[in-house]
């Protein structure tokens, strides 16, 4: 796991997944979606999956990254990137079932907002086996506390033994 203070803007980290008929189904039936175009889209017996779905592996799958978990880290929302004519996110190509999803997860910006918690802005790209590139997401904001809670637990633990 890194400390806020670790983070690098341009430092970049991977991932691969794939999302599962299961999965989907699970997802779709959670989230109640209902797309017609969803339940017909088939490719050699795989189903295509929602762009919804996708985003919400990746958003999973960076949590789970060893450099991510284990800090106190939140989903603040999504900016529109003035350098993209304020867009945030764009599907390429579909997805399907069972597909290869290669995850890359890059930091765009890093910022202050208090003695307290800091701010990372990550980019997301996926793109297939093959290296064909299915989505972008940019400008994903989190608020992250600076100091992970083990590491804020030790110094409260040796303020209060050097006070006595």
């Amino acid at each position: 796991m890194k400390k806020f203070s670790e983070f690098i803007v341009g430092e970049s980290f991977h991932s691969t997944c794939s999302i599962s008929d299961d999965e989907l189904g699970e997802y779709l039936k959670f989230s109640k979606i209902r797309n017609v175009i969803l339940e017909d889209k088939m490719k050699n017996n795989q189903k295509l999956v929602s762009g919804r779905a996708i985003l919400s592996r990746m958003e999973g799958e960076f949590t789970r990254l060893s450099q991510i978990y284990g800090n106190h880290i939140i989903f603040l929302g999504t900016d529109g990137d003035p350098s993209w004519k304020n867009r945030n996110t764009r599907f390429l190509k579909p997805l399907h079932t069972n597909q290869v999803l290669k995850l890359k997860f890059t930091i765009s910006e890093k910022l202050d907002i208090d003695r307290e918690f800091g701010k990372i802005v990550i980019d997301y790209e996926g793109s297939t086996q093959d290296n064909e590139l299915i989505i972008i997401s940019k400008k994903n904001i989190y608020r992250i506390k600076k100091e992970p809670a083990q590491q804020s637990i030790k110094n409260k633990t040796q303020e209060q033994t050097s006070r006595g």
